[in-house]
């Protein structure tokens, strides 16, 4: 199925609008923002795991991006808590599974092909960043080839300048809510806007916390279709 996929126009999915449905294991669903393809594809999307379930050991042929939002998501490498931030390149092979349960957010197929280096990190023990205007600080994830992606975190009544993304920008918002002059995204809600857009986000007196990639909607990344 084809979702979104149309990455010349911008894309919104609220939080207040999620559906999901079922993976093909049990235990296990996605609320999904974007997909090029069929079971195999580029995709992003909310995954969520019941207590207990599990994924079988697969083999990610394009990468895998999460984002651990809620529980406790574990494989073979450890035990991976709300905050933690996974990339396991092209190539790599895990069988998940989450004890307590876990809501995940997971970008599959976005990789360029040499971008081969495993990373974990614990967000919660990482040195923040001052940002580019008062209010706003940043934690940096991850930057390969121009495509960079980090957390921000906008304290209350915050303003930032009018901007353009030569390469695309994709939001997540983890908390808070945040806005701009197109709309108003609260917590769990999911933003795309094409390369060469602008816009000027803000916050109200909630404050917010985002996930945030840049650059990436003008890069070159693996096709699924060359999966082996």
């Amino acid at each position: 199925m084809n979702l979104n996929d149309d990455f010349s126009r911008r894309a919104v999915e609220l939080a207040s609008a999620a559906t999901w449905q079922p993976s093909p294991l049990p235990g296990v669903e996605r609320r999904m923002l974007d997909r090029v393809g069929g079971e195999v594809a580029r995709a992003t999307s909310v995954v969520r795991y019941a207590p207990g379930s599990r994924f079988v050991a697969h083999t990610h042929g394009g990468g895998e991006e999460i984002l651990v939002l809620e529980g406790v998501f574990s494989d073979e490498t450890g035990d991976h808590p709300a905050g933690t931030y996974l990339r396991n390149p092209p190539g790599s092979r895990h069988a998940p599974f989450s004890r307590p349960g876990c809501v995940l957010l997971v970008k599959l197929w976005q990789f360029a092909a040499d971008d081969l280096t495993p990373l974990r990190v614990d967000t919660r023990n990482e040195p923040w960043r001052r940002g580019l205007v008062p209010g706003l600080t940043v934690l940096p994830l991850h930057d390969h080839d121009g495509v960079n992606t980090a957390l921000v975190r906008w304290a209350p009544d915050t303003q930032f300048n009018p901007h353009r993304h030569p390469g695309g920008e994709e939001i997540f918002v983890l908390e808070g809510v945040l806005r701009d002059e197109h709309g108003v995204y609260p917590q769990h809600s999911w933003l795309r806007n094409p390369r060469w857009s602008q816009h000027t986000p803000f916050t109200g007196p909630e404050g917010a916390l985002i996930y945030v990639k840049v650059g990436h909607l003008g890069a070159t990344f693996m096709e699924p279709a060359l999966a082996a």
